[in-house]
Parts: structure tokens; C-alpha cells; sequence
């Protein structure tokens, strides 16, 4: 008995080392996405861009330890479609009831945390890149505390949370639709609401590209988010102390890396076809495209078809990006169609593989989750308009957001030229 203890103690510390390591490279994409965004915009836009990466991991983090835990995995449900009210997290696993569980519980439940809250960054930072330039520091995080505490949690309950979605065969392995498909979708309400920024758009619908001020700090970004995604997925897996776990764990990550490899060079050559000349935001956003397709799951295919998978995310994402500037939607990062466009592929692709995918199931979860995200994200946007307003002057996003919105009124040596 004693020797079957030591062996469940084991197993329970292993999986929770595993848990928190997994959590801090999902919190490391945090860095990726704000070097991809502060590469990828204006230099004058900068401070801005970074300030609000740093403002919304914070209260990320904030927001689901007092309210969005609870929404997401409630103790008791009121019903499969509204979690009820909770708040804060409650008490940690005794040893005694870990010990008396025989293995059933495998991870502590502050682990558990700790690897939700850094997803609902993920979701949040999406959102980010999207409004980039033109959106008021303060009504971005004001949207931020309704996203992370109320929009995103609620609909992840419908699936992880073991909600309607889940019941009705909704598969989505760690968040294609759960995390990916949900920022993109607040974020094209908000840039609705928000509109182009100046000059990109000309009176006779002609596009005029505005490049980004940084190229490798976005190419260092990306590295950083494709690294981060073997915690993204991995972790997902949530276990690792048996050979058949561990064996899965290795195919998530080579099926992770698979899809992104396969991403780079589809978007690589539809871009080299299409402008007659290699891309390199296409190409990061191809690999992006390739994480975020095989995230709904990275388990069931082979490494061959996750590549595949990334191809066809890699040719999405070239497509709806140059698709969204026609149609006069301004994603300054491509972040709608990375997040949006390829999460719904990743969604559907999942039937390819998992013989226990329905194709009804996973177009309901895309609707639902769509519906639901869109509705409440454009309605908290509206809000925040009436009441603060959510673009910055004019003057203001021709110089660049003044650094005093930023905190730095205290040093003029550092104001910005606006040039």
C-alpha cells in the first residue's frame, strides 16, 4: 500500500511539474505576440502596442482568478448552458484526497489555473493586434476585463467546461475554437466598430500597404509563439506520467511543428505565385496559420497529414488576408485571419483524422461560439464607445499615441516625435 502511495505521489507531482512548465511556455507567448504586433505596426505605435501586451496579460490574469475560472469550470453547474457565479479558486487538492482518488487525480488544481489563465491571455492578445494604431489604450483594456472575466470563459465552459458543446461531440482539442476562434472574433467586432486607419484605404478602393517598422523583432516574435504552442498543445494533453501519454505528448509536439513547417512554405510559395516575389509577413503568418489549424487536433493525425493541414492553413491565410483588405476590414497583423479564418479550417479539419468528429458537431461549436463571442463582444465595444470612445483623435494617430497615455509624461527626454 505504502509503495502504491509513493507511486500515485509520483505520478501526481510529475503531471503538475509537467502542468506548470507547459503554462509557462503558453505565458511566454505573451512575448511572441507582443514582438510580432510591435514589428508588424508603425514605430511611432510602438509603446502603445507593448504597453497594452503587458496591461492585458495583467488583468488576464486578474479577471479569471476573481470570476473566470469559476464561469469556465464551475463546482456545480446550474445548468449546461450557464455555468453560474463564482469567485476566486477555492482550496487545493489534500494529499489524503489525492491519495484516496487512486490516481484519478493526477494534477494540482492551482496548475490547473495556471494553464487556463495563461489561454485566455492567448485570446486576449489576438485581439490586440487586431485594433492595433487606432484604438484607445483604455477602452481596449476596458474590453479586456469584460473578455477575460465574462465572453471568453462563459463559452469555453460550453466545451471544456464539460457544457452543451461538449455534449453534443463538439471536439476541440486545445482551443482552435475555445481560444482561437473567440479572439478573432471579438476582434473583428471591435475593428467593425473601429474602422481602417488612415491612409490605408483610398477614395476608389484602392489598398495602400502600410509595412511594418521591424522585421526581425516580428520574426523573433514568431519564433517565440511557435516554441510557446508545444506548451499550447502538449499541455493540452494534461498528463504525462505513462508510456501511452507520453508517447502522446511526443506526437502533439512533432504533429505541432509538422502543421507550422507546413504553414511557412504553403504560404511561402501562394504568396511567391500571387505578388511574383517572397513574402515575409506572409510567411510568418503562414506558420502561425499551421499552429492554430492543428491546435483543434494535434493528436490523431499522422505527421505527413498534419503537414497537410498546415498547407492548406498556409494558403488560407494568404487568401483572406489580401480577401479582408478588399473588403476594407484593417487587420494590421492579419490577426482575423490567422485566428478566425484558420481556426474554423482547424475546426473542420478535425474530422479528417478523429473518427469520433461529426461534422454537424463541429459546425454547431463554430456557430455557437461565432454567434456568442460576436454578439457580446460588439455590444461591450458599442458600450465603450457611448462612454469613452474607442479611437484616438486624429492627430493623435497621425503623430503616434502620445507616451504620457502610456505612463511617461515623467520623461520628456523620451516624448515621441511623431515623425
Amino acid at each position: 500500500m505504502e509503495h502504491m502511495d509513493k507511486l500515485v505521489e509520483l505520478s501526481y507531482a510529475l503531471d503538475t511539474f509537467y502542468f506548470l512548465i507547459s503554462g509557462a511556455f503558453v505565458m511566454w507567448m505573451a512575448a511572441g505576440f507582443a514582438m510580432l504586433e510591435a514589428g508588424l505596426v508603425r514605430a511611432k505605435n510602438t509603446t502603445e502596442i507593448l504597453t497594452k501586451n503587458v496591461a492585458l496579460f495583467a488583468i488576464a490574469c486578474t479577471m479569471y482568478m476573481l470570476v473566470g475560472y469559476n464561469f469556465m469550470y464551475p463546482v456545480e453547474a446550474v445548468n449546461s448552458v450557464w455555468p453560474g457565479m463564482g469567485f476566486l479558486l477555492g482550496e487545493e487538492h489534500t494529499a489524503s484526497a489525492v491519495l484516496n482518488s487512486k490516481g484519478e487525480t493526477y494534477y494540482s488544481k492551482m496548475a490547473d489555473f495556471f494553464f487556463q489563465v495563461v489561454f485566455v491571455a492567448t485570446a486576449m492578445s489576438i485581439v490586440s493586434g487586431a485594433v492595433a494604431e487606432r484604438m484607445k489604450l483604455w477602452a481596449f483594456l476596458a474590453f479586456s476585463v469584460v473578455m477575460t472575466g465574462f465572453i471568453y470563459p462563459i463559452q469555453g465552459y460550453w466545451k471544456w467546461g464539460a457544457g452543451f458543446l461538449d455534449q453534443l461531440g463538439f471536439l476541440d482539442f486545445a482551443g482552435s475554437g475555445v481560444v482561437h476562434l473567440c479572439g478573432a472574433t471579438a476582434a473583428l467586432a471591435g475593428v467593425l466598430l473601429l474602422g481602417a486607419r488612415q491612409g490605408k484605404y483610398g477614395p476608389n478602393g484602392e489598398i495602400h500597404p502600410i509595412p511594418g517598422c521591424n522585421m526581425p523583432l516580428a520574426t523573433l516574435g514568431m519564433f517565440i509563439l511557435w516554441m510557446g504552442w508545444f506548451g499550447f498543445n502538449g499541455g493540452s494533453e494534461l498528463k504525462i506520467s505513462d508510456i501511452g501519454e507520453a508517447n502522446a505528448v511526443a506526437m502533439v509536439f512533432v504533429n505541432t511543428n509538422a502543421a507550422a513547417a507546413g504553414g511557412v512554405i504553403s504560404a511561402l510559395l501562394t504568396a511567391h505565385i500571387l505578388f511574383g516575389k517572397a513574402d515575409l509577413s506572409m510567411s510568418l503568418n503562414g506558420a502561425l496559420a499551421g499552429l492554430v489549424a492543428i491546435t483543434a487536433e494535434p493528436l490523431t493525425p499522422t505527421p505527413f497529414l498534419a503537414c497537410i493541414i498546415g498547407v492548406i492553413a498556409g494558403i488560407l491565410v494568404v487568401f483572406s488576408i489580401i480577401g479582408l483588405d478588399k473588403l476594407k476590414i484593417d487587420d494590421p497583423v492579419g490577426a482575423i485571419s490567422v485566428h478566425g479564418v484558420v481556426g474554423v479550417w482547424g475546426l473542420l479539419a478535425v474530422c479528417i483524422s478523429n473518427p469520433d468528429a461529426t461534422m454537424v458537431a463541429q459546425l454547431t461549436g463554430i456557430a455557437t461560439i461565432f454567434s456568442f463571442v460576436f454578439v457580446t463582444s460588439i455590444i461591450t465595444w458599442y458600450v465603450i464607445k457611448l462612454v469613452m470612445g474607442i479611437r484616438v483623435t486624429e492627430e493623435e494617430e497621425y503623430q503616434g499615441v502620445d507616451y504620457s497615455e502610456c505612463g511617461m509624461e515623467a520623461y520628456p527626454e523620451f516624448t515621441n516625435s511623431g515623425k
